[in-house]
C-alpha cells in the first residue's frame, strides 16, 4: 500500500495545477473573446483569429531555444520569472491601444507559456514522491480542465459584462497571487539537466518520442481546426446564446476532468490502447459536431466526449514521453512536445480560418476529423510497436 500525500507534497503541487490553471485560461481567453476582441479593432474573426495562429507559432518556435538557454537554472527560480513576465504581459495586453500592440503582448505570453509547459510535468512530479507520480500528472491536467470549466466561461462573462480587457487584468492579478503563493510553497529543486544542443541529435534518435510527437502534431491540428472557432460556431452553426456557448464550454471543462480521472485508473494497465482509444473518440466528436448542432443536447454530448477524450489524450502523452526520456533530458523532450503541440494548434487554427473563409464555419469539423481519423489509423497500427 503506497504511502498518503504529505501536506508538504500536497501544496506545491496545488500551486502548480493554480499555474496550469491561469496559464491555460490565458492561452484560450482569445476563443471564448474572439467575437468582441474583432469587433473592438473592426476586423473579422478570421483576422482577429491570427491570434491565436500567432500565439502558437511563437510558443512552436521559441519553445527549445528558450529551455536551452535556462535548462540549467534552479527551478523555482526559473518558474517565478516565467510567471512574472506573464503576469506583465497580460496587463500590457489589457492596455494595448491597437491590434499590433495586443499581438507583442501576447508574444510575451506565449513566451513564458513555451517554458512553462516545458517544466510544469517534471516539476509537479519532482515535488511529490515517485509512487504519486501520475496523481501530479492527472492534477497539472486537472488545472487545464478547470480552466475550461471555470477560467474560460468567466473570462467570457467578465468580456460580456465588463469588456474583453478586464478579462486580462483578472488574469494578471491572478497571475501575481500565485507568484507570491509559490514563492512561499514550493521547495528549491536542483537542476539536474546537463543537456546541451549537442544532445538533441540523440534525443530525437528515440522512435518511441518521435512517434508521439507525430501523433502531438496530427491530433492537435485536428483538434484546433475546430476548437479555435468554437465560440463563433456555436453562436453562427448551432444558433446558441451566449449562455449556452458558456454553458457549452463549462461541460468540455467538466468532462475534462473525467478524462483525467480515467488517466489515472487506465492508462498504466494498456498505454496504447488508452491513447488510441481517446484519438478515436476525439476523430469521433469532430465529425459528429455539425450533426450535434441540430438541438442543444446534441452539442452537449458532443462537448462532453470531445473534452473528456482531448483531456484524456494530452495527459496520456505528457506521461508518455517522461517515461520515454532520460530525468536530465525531460524538460527539452518536453519542450519539443509544447512547441509541436502549439505548431499543431497554428495549423488547425489556420486550417480552421481557411475552412471559415473560403467554404463555410460549418465544415470545421469535418476536416478536422478526416485529419484526427489518419491520427487514429497511426496510433493503431504504429505506436504499439515503438512505446
Amino acid at each position: 500500500m503506497s504511502a498518503k500525500i504529505t501536506l508538504k507534497e500536497w501544496l506545491p503541487v496545488l500551486g502548480m495545477t493554480c499555474s496550469a490553471f491561469i496559464f491555460n485560461t490565458s492561452e484560450f481567453m482569445p476563443v471564448a473573446l474572439l467575437t468582441d476582441i474583432a469587433r473592438d479593432f473592426a476586423m473579422s474573426e478570421a483576422l482577429a483569429g491570427s491570434m491565436i495562429s500567432i500565439y502558437a507559432w511563437v510558443v512552436t518556435l521559441m519553445s527549445l531555444p528558450l529551455m536551452l538557454l535556462v535548462c540549467k537554472m534552479e527551478f523555482k527560480k526559473l518558474l517565478l520569472i516565467v510567471i512574472g513576465v506573464f503576469c506583465a504581459s497580460q496587463i500590457a495586453s489589457a492596455m494595448a491601444p491597437s491590434f499590433m500592440v495586443l499581438l507583442l503582448s501576447r508574444i510575451g505570453v506565449a513566451c513564458s507559456h513555451a517554458i512553462f509547459w516545458s517544466i510544469a510535468a517534471p516539476m509537479a512530479v519532482r515535488a511529490i514522491a515517485p509512487e504519486h507520480k501520475a496523481f501530479a500528472l492527472s492534477m497539472i491536467v486537472t488545472g487545464s480542465s478547470v480552466a475550461v470549466i471555470f477560467g474560460l466561461p468567466l473570462g467570457r462573462i467578465i468580456g460580456l459584462s465588463l469588456g474583453w480587457r478586464m478579462t486580462f487584468i483578472c488574469v494578471g492579478i491572478l497571475s501575481f497571487l500565485i507568484i507570491v503563493y509559490l514563492s512561499f510553497v514550493f521547495p528549491k529543486l536542483e537542476n539536474r539537466s546537463t543537456f546541451s544542443l549537442k544532445k538533441l541529435p540523440e534525443l530525437l534518435k528515440s522512435r518511441a518520442l518521435i512517434g508521439i510527437y507525430i501523433l502531438t502534431l496530427a491530433v492537435s491540428t485536428s483538434y484546433f481546426t475546430s476548437y479555435s472557432y468554437i465560440e463563433p460556431y456555436l453562436k453562427q452553426v448551432a444558433l446558441l446564446s451566449d449562455d449556452a456557448v458558456t454553458s457549452s464550454l463549462i461541460i468540455f471543462g467538466v468532462f475534462g476532468i473525467v478524462g483525467s480521472m480515467l488517466f489515472t485508473r487506465l492508462y498504466d494497465k494498456k498505454p496504447q490502447a488508452f491513447i488510441t482509444g481517446s484519438t478515436a473518440l476525439i476523430a469521433i466528436s469532430l465529425i459528429l459536431l455539425h450533426a450535434s448542432t441540430i438541438s442543444f443536447a446534441g452539442v452537449i454530448i458532443i462537448a462532453a466526449i470531445w473534452g473528456m477524450s482531448a483531456t484524456a489524450f494530452n495527459v496520456a502523452l505528457q506521461a508518455e514521453i517522461i517515461k520515454q526520456s532520460s530525468q536530465e533530458s525531460t524538460a527539452i523532450a518536453m519542450s519539443v512536445f509544447s512547441g509541436i503541440f502549439n505548431l499543431g494548434i497554428g495549423c488547425g487554427t489556420l486550417f480552421g480560418g481557411a475552412v471559415s473563409t473560403y467554404m463555410a464555419i460549418d465544415y470545421i469539423g469535418y476536416v478536422g476529423g478526416i485529419i484526427a481519423l489518419a491520427a487514429t489509423l497511426y496510433a493503431a497500427l504504429k505506436l504499439g510497436r515503438i512505446i
